[in-house]
């Protein structure tokens, strides 16, 4: 079955990808093993991570590629197949996987979204930031450490109040 998929070249994308079961914590327990699978493929296959967050059994983020490239869906497989290497083996694996040659601990298909100007932009920067609270993860956005809102904060682009609704104009992070 093909998908379909923007094809834009140097475009940013707004990226949500699954575990298969979503009651696991694999995600933060081997957060490690993710950040360098992640580190190699952007070393292989440059692209610049405007935005993420990593919560036990989904991530977002948005990524940048490079003038030219469109070819997100390589970068994928090679962060799904490495992080995949990198853990036990030990969640159930249906036989339509096994005949594949597929772990059991990604969901085969991801969310895509071509961010389409500096307001959809921002609008999904605040949603990646604030989706620790949403899911109940952190009573506030600062507490979750797996996010780059800690960068944001370094770099003085948001305040250290920021998702505390001191000081903020607007809708609900990302939400509307």
């Amino acid at each position: 079955m093909r998908y379909r998929r923007s094809k834009a070249k140097g475009a940013s994308f707004f990226f949500t990808v699954n575990l298969a079961d979503r009651s696991s914590d694999l995600l933060i327990a081997h957060i490690n093993d993710l950040r360098t699978v992640t580190h190699r493929v952007r070393v292989s296959h440059p692209f610049d991570m405007v935005a993420f967050v990593v919560l036990p059994e989904h991530l977002h983020c948005i990524w940048r590629l490079p003038l030219g490239d469109n070819d997100y869906p390589t970068r994928w497989s090679l962060i799904k197949a490495g992080f995949s290497r990198s853990v036990p083996v030990d969640e159930h694996i249906r036989s339509s996987r096994i005949h594949k040659r597929e772990r059991g601990i990604w969901q085969r298909r991801y969310w895509e979204h071509q961010i389409r100007d500096d307001e959809d932009m921002q609008r999904h920067i605040d949603y990646i930031h604030y989706n620790p609270v949403k899911h109940g993860h952190a009573n506030l956005p600062i507490e979750w450490p797996h996010s780059s809102l800690h960068w944001y904060i370094r770099c003085e682009k948001l305040p250290k109040t920021w998702g505390t609704g001191v000081g903020y104009v607007g809708g609900a992070y990302g939400e509307t």
